[in-house]
C-alpha cells in the first residue's frame, strides 16, 4: 500500500472511532493508540516514514495557532506565574531528573546521552490531556494552564534537546551560551510573531469581506511564519503563539459573527483530523522501532521507560506542589499591599492534581526520538539511538495508557469530593 493510500486509510479509521469511541467509552486518543499499534503488526502494512521537519511543520503550526487563538489572553496573563513555571523551569527540571535516572539505570548511558533522553521526553502533549479530559467538568482555569503550558513548553524542550545532541556530538556545554541562545529563540520567535501578526492584519483588513480569501489567509500564516521563523534561527513555536494571540484580539474586533464561526467551523475540522493522525500515527510506529531492538533487550527497556515514567510523574508533583505553596505565599504578601498575584491564580488541591496527572507525552517527543542523527561528525553510528528511541516511545504509550486511561477516573473524583463540599457547607 503506498503511503497516500495509508494516510487516507487512517483517516477514514480516525473518523469512524471518533464515532465509536463515545460507545466504548474510551478515551479518543487512547483506542487511537491502540489501534495505531494493533494496524501497525498487520504484515502488508508499510513502514510510514516520519521525517520530524515534515512533522513539525504540518502538526505543529495548526496545532499551536489554533490553541493560542482560542485561549483567553486575560485568563492566560492571569495564569502566567504558573504557565512559566510549568513550560520553562519544569521542563528543565524534568529532562535533568530523567537524565540523572538514565545515567544510573541504563547500561552504558553517558551523561549528554542521558540528558538527550531527558530533553526528547521533558515536554508534555496537553493535546492529549484536553482530548482525553473533553467532556468531563474541569475547570476554566486548569485547561488554560494546560494550554498555555502546551504553547510554550515545545521551545523549552527543543531548545535543551539541541544542546543535549550538541554535547553528544561534542560541543562543550557552556550554561551562560546556553542561557544567552534560549532567550535569542524566544525573543527572536516573539519578534517574527508579532511582525507576521501585523502582517496579517494589514491583509484581513482590506479582504475581510471576502470570506474564502480571509479564511484561507488564516489557514496559510501559521505555516508561513513557521517557515520564517525557522529560517532565521528562532522558534517557530513561540511565533506561532504569538501570531495566534495576537490575531484573536484583532479578530475579535474586526470579524463579523458569521465569518468566525465559518472559521471556526473549518478549524475545528482540520484540529480534529490532525489530532487523529498523531495518535495513530505513534502507534503504528511501534512495531517498526520494536524491530531495531534485539529481543533480550525489550523487558529491560520497558522496565526503563515505565521507571523514567513514574519519576517524570513525581518531579511534576513536585514542582506544581511547590508552585501552590509559592503563590499561596505570594498572594498572603500581596494582601499588605503589595500585590504579586491574584486569588483566580491560585491552585486548590483539585486542579493541582489534574495539571499533575495531565503530564503525558505525545507527538513532539517521538518525533524529536526519531529525529535523533544516525551518525556523528566522525561517521561513527549515534550510541545507543535504538535504546533512546525505543525508550522514549516506550514512555509516549506508558504515559498516554497509564495516565489517559486513570484521569477521567481522577477528575471524576475530585469533582466528587468538590460537590461534597459544596453540600456541606
Amino acid at each position: 500500500m503506498e503511503n497516500y493510500s495509508i494516510i487516507i486509510f487512517i483517516l477514514a479509521i480516525v473518523i469512524g472511532l471518533s464515532a465509536f469511541a463515545d460507545k466504548a467509552k474510551l478515551p479518543y486518543p487512547i483506542l487511537l493508540v491502540i489501534v495505531g499499534v494493533a494496524i501497525g503488526f498487520i504484515p502488508t502494512m508499510q513502514e510510514i516514514e516520519i521525517n520530524p521537519e515534515i512533522i513539525f511543520l504540518i502538526f505543529l503550526p495548526p496545532l499551536l495557532y489554533d490553541a493560542s487563538f482560542n485561549i483567553s489572553p486575560k485568563d492566560f496573563k492571569t495564569n502566567i506565574n504558573t504557565i512559566g513555571a510549568l513550560a520553562i523551569s519544569l521542563v528543565f527540571l524534568t529532562a535533568s531528573g530523567i537524565a540523572a535516572v538514565a545515567y544510573l539505570i541504563i547500561p552504558e548511558m553517558t551523561w549528554p546521552l542521558a540528558f538527550v533522553l531527558g530533553a526528547i521526553l521533558s515536554a508534555t502533549d496537553a493535546v492529549a490531556a484536553i482530548n482525553i479530559t473533553k467532556g468531563l467538568k474541569i475547570s476554566h482555569k486548569t485547561i488554560t494552564i494546560l494550554e498555555g503550558e502546551s504553547l510554550i513548553n515545545d521551545a523549552s524542550a527543543l531548545v535543551a534537546y539541541r544542546f543535549a545532541v550538541a554535547a553528544v556530538m561534542g560541543s562543550a556545554f557552556i550554561i551562560w551560551k546556553a542561557t544567552l541562545q534560549f532567550m535569542f529563540l524566544l525573543g527572536g520567535g516573539f519578534l517574527i510573531g508579532f511582525i507576521m501578526a501585523k502582517i496579517l492584519s494589514f491583509i484581513l483588513t482590506k479582504v475581510h469581506k471576502n470570506i474564502n480569501v480571509t479564511i484561507s489567509f488564516m489557514l496559510l500564516m501559521p505555516f508561513v511564519t513557521y517557515l520564517v521563523a525557522e529560517h532565521l534561527h528562532v522558534s517557530g513555536v513561540i511565533a506561532v503563539v504569538i501570531l495566534g494571540l495576537a490575531i484573536a484580539r484583532f479578530s475579535k474586533k474586526i470579524f463579523p459573527e458569521s465569518l468566525k464561526n465559518q472559521s471556526r467551523n473549518l478549524w475545528d475540522i482540520i484540529i480534529f483530523l490532525l489530532n487523529g493522525l498523531i495518535f495513530i500515527l505513534i502507534g503504528l510506529n511501534f512495531r517498526y522501532i520494536l524491530e531495531d531492538i534485539e529481543s533480550y533487550l525489550i523487558l529491560p527497556y520497558i522496565g526503563y521507560a515505565a521507571i523514567i515514567t513514574i519519576v517524570a510523574l513525581l518531579i511534576r508533583m513536585i514542582r506544581i506542589y511547590l508552585q501552590k505553596i509559592n503563590l499561596q505565599k505570594a498572594f498572603q504578601k500581596s494582601k499588605n499591599g503589595k500585590r504579586k498575584v491574584s486569588e483566580n491564580a491560585l491552585l486548590d488541591f483539585g486542579n493541582s492534581l489534574i495539571i499533575s496527572w495531565s503530564g503525558m507525552r505525545g507527538i513532539v517527543s517521538l518525533a524529536i526520538a526519531i529525529g535523533l542523527p544516525r551518525f556523528l561528525e566522525d561517521g561513527t553510528p549515534f550510541p545507543l539511538r535504538n535504546a533512546i528511541i525505543f525508550i522514549s516511545v516506550a514512555v509516549v504509550l506508558l504515559t498516554l495508557i497509564g495516565q489517559g486511561l486513570t484521569l477521567p477516573w481522577i477528575v471524576k473524583k475530585i469533582n466528587e469530593i468538590e460537590e461534597k463540599k459544596q453540600l456541606n457547607q
